[in-house]
């Protein structure tokens, strides 16, 4: 498979969109916080100092998707038709995010998805860190997206 963001003299590029058919486009993105359990009691209970964990990594998550490509140098700006975080937890010491982007457009929105789950989990730890230190981010990765030349691809972890 040739990569598409280099030029004919190997430098980078972004990758020429203009002859692309506008479709359709959804991906989804998963990632982990590995952290004590009271500190995902606590998280849960609302009794973080800073505030409610969740809602603000879910404000954190949305507003990276839509600002994806001002740090990610390569990807194109779009017009976002919907971004949804969503949480859950193992009981014990996993917290899991999953992030949905949706477009109409010419490219998808892989990129919008994995950084929105990233946005959020850092602003976990972000919010926690005075408690704990040692927690994991990870492992975060695309776990489906939709529509496009490249068709659909889901990944089942």
């Amino acid at each position: 498979m040739d990569l598409t963001h280099f030029n004919e003299q190997g430098r980078a590029r972004m990758v020429d969109i203009s002859d692309k058919e506008v479709t359709s486009r959804v991906a989804v993105a998963h990632t982990t916080v590995t952290m004590a359990e009271d500190t995902l009691l606590r998280i849960k209970a609302g009794t973080i100092g800073k505030g409610d964990v969740l809602a603000v990594a879910q404000v954190a998550g949305i507003m990276a998707a839509k600002n994806t490509s001002s740090w990610i140098p390569m990807c194109h700006p779009l017009p976002l038709t919907g971004v949804n975080l969503a949480f859950a937890d193992n009981g014990k010491d996993e917290l899991y995010i999953e992030g949905t982007v949706k477009t109409t457009g010419k490219t998808g929105v892989e990129m919008e998805a994995l950084t929105a789950v990233s946005a959020a989990a850092l602003t976990v730890y972000d919010m926690c860190k005075a408690l704990q230190k040692d927690m994991v981010i990870g492992p975060t990765y695309l776990s489906s997206k939709s529509g496009g030349k490249n068709g659909d691809y889901t990944v089942d972890r």
